[in-house]
């Protein structure tokens, strides 16, 4: 599955536009979703979260649905009260990109018989509902693994190496994906991966930057850091370099392959990303909530799984050999 690659060049006054309103989807390139109207409840916005609000937007607009993109909070309390507006007010579906990913049922109790499609930040399995609570995201544990056989090759190998980690927010399905499989990976290939420093930096390059001076006072030696976003990874990369660390000695790796992660990729900084499609992601979100609106089953969307709750958008490695290709 190919999606096109939406870049941050997109303007973000259009977004902003769009923040606190009802608009149309106009485009010509189709009109499945003719007549639906659709809630996008989202999460206080990112660099990653920005890009897939673009792609929600733009797809809603090509398949002609009426959207209502709220404003982006981290408050639980919020975005149950956005859930209940929907259904108050008449629309078809929603699509969540939810403030914590264990707030699922929570959510799915608010919104009753009025489908959810959730983004992005995953829901426990057991709280998914064929056509009725859905999932659209990448397979978390892939990225990790991307991450890791990265590394391990990059590496020569090794029978054991001393890692950092660093984390998204607690909770995220993101990482608690990406973490275990990273860790999984070593285990399985029979290596001894010592997680010297494992901790949050809720995806901030500014907190990944702190938590490395923390690291850097327990004098241990590291081979690698893993990071379950670029923006934490470029954070790594500027920290690593004022203290005199060679990046291309010592791999740093992230998630994502934003435009800061191609860049640094590019430049000598980090060495691995694993794309993840904001455009695929905000484009199967539309076109899942669409089918459900209009037929009620997602059946036949590709990249649906066979239990029929969750419809997948695959991530794809990035190094230096196809950086430019995802720029």
């Amino acid at each position: 599955m190919k999606f096109n690659k939406i870049k941050k060049a997109v303007s973000l006054l259009g977004v902003g536009l769009l923040m606190t309103g009802v608009i149309a989807g106009c485009g010509s390139g189709g009109s499945g979703g003719s007549g639906v109207k659709i809630m996008y409840v989202t999460n206080t916005l990112d660099d990653y979260r920005t890009l897939l609000q673009e792609a929600v937007i733009s797809t809603a607009s090509t398949e002609g649905v009426t959207l209502d993109v709220q404003e982006g909070t981290s408050s639980v309390d919020d975005q149950v009260n956005q859930i209940k507006s929907a259904v108050s007010g008449g629309y078809d579906a929603i699509i969540c990109l939810m403030a914590d990913s264990s707030t699922a049922l929570q959510l799915e109790a608010v919104a009753g018989d009025l489908p959810i499609v959730f983004v992005n930040s995953m829901p426990s399995e057991d709280q998914l509902e064929a056509d009725q609570y859905m999932y659209v995201g990448s397979q978390e544990r892939d990225a990790g693994t991307f991450q890791a056989e990265y590394v391990w090759d990059k590496l020569g190998k090794p029978s054991s190496l001393n890692a950092l980690i660093f984390m998204g927010e607690a909770g995220h399905s993101g990482t608690i994906g990406r973490t275990s499989a990273v860790k999984d990976y070593f285990k399985d290939n029979g290596v001894n991966a010592n997680f010297v420093f494992c901790d949050y930096a809720t995806w901030s390059d500014e907190i990944a930057a702190e938590k490395f001076e923390i690291f850097l006072k327990t004098k241990q030696d590291f081979d690698a850091v893993f990071c379950n976003n670029d923006t934490m990874a470029t954070g790594i990369v500027k920290a690593m370099q004022k203290h005199g660390f060679d990046t291309q000695e010592i791999p740093v790796v992230g998630v994502d392959a934003t435009a800061a992660g191609c860049q640094s990729i590019i430049d000598g900084g980090m060495q691995f990303t694993a794309y993840q499609s904001a455009a695929g992601q905000g484009e199967m979100g539309i076109k899942t909530a669409v089918a459900l609106a209009t037929k009620g089953s997602a059946k036949g969307l590709e990249g649906l799984t066979d239990d029929g709750t969750i419809v997948w958008v695959p991530f794809e490695p990035v190094t230096a050999s196809n950086v430019k290709d995802y720029q």
